[in-house]
């Protein structure tokens, strides 16, 4: 579903990303991780098509980035710091709007059942501007999955969200990955990425430098695979 062979990614003379090889197959969860500088968002963000790469080739859902970007948008929901809403749209508005530029059917439908998926049914009527920060991130991951999309990119997605947003993106990721949908996800939580994650790649120094499963990991836990992936 993604295949990325030596990319590499410049900002003037600074290299963030340095001949990364990664590759994801259909269904997979897969939990990117690493410290702060690594490279987590300027990757996630050459997979959402919002940014260029330098050298290398990058593939997603069969197509070519960033030749063929138009057809990976509309196989893709991204969550990132930003909501990417319309502040003076309501809930309902919004999701609209998103709706209808990918085509979906049933939207009255689609909107109730996604609104109600991120607990904002009872605001569906309100102003995006009137909403918390947890209330435009809950909205925004409602936005990212209105078209039932095949390949999901959260990037710290449950930054500024509170105790009971946390659980609904819980959820929501559960149920993402109940459909076989596939998933990409930086987190610096580690305890909620080994919960719902099956893969987990550690990106460091703008490579891949380690990569383990959920099913390996029975052997230690993540931490220690992190921080030994980080010494190495």
């Amino acid at each position: 579903m993604i295949e990325v062979k030596k990319l590499v990614k410049r900002f003037g003379l600074k290299i963030i990303l340095r001949g990364l090889d990664f590759s994801v197959e259909p269904g997979e969860f897969v939990a990117l991780l690493g410290p702060n500088g690594a490279g987590k968002t300027t990757f996630l963000r050459i997979l959402a098509t919002l940014s260029r790469p330098s050298l290398g080739e990058v593939k997603v859902a069969g197509y070519n980035l960033p030749a063929q970007s138009a057809q990976v948008r509309a196989k893709l929901g991204v969550v990132s710091h930003l909501p990417l809403l319309y502040p003076d749209l309501t809930a309902e508005e919004n999701l609209l709007f998103y709706g209808r530029m990918y085509g979906v059917e049933n939207m009255s439908a689609r909107i109730t059942e996604v609104l109600e998926m991120v607990g904002l049914e009872n605001r569906r009527k309100d102003l995006v501007r009137t909403f918390s920060r947890g209330m435009q991130q809950r909205l925004a991951i409602g936005r990212a999955v209105i078209h039932d999309p095949e390949v999901m990119l959260f990037d710290e997605p449950y930054t500024g969200l509170d105790q009971d947003a946390s659980e609904m993106l819980d959820e929501v990721l559960r149920s993402v990955a109940a459909k076989g949908r596939t998933v990409v996800m930086t987190s610096h939580d580690l305890a909620r990425a080994e919960d719902l994650a099956t893969r987990f790649d550690i990106l460091s120094r703008g490579v891949i430098t380690a990569s383990t499963t959920q099913k390996k990991l029975k052997k230690t836990n993540l931490l220690a695979f992190y921080k030994e992936s980080l010494e190495a």
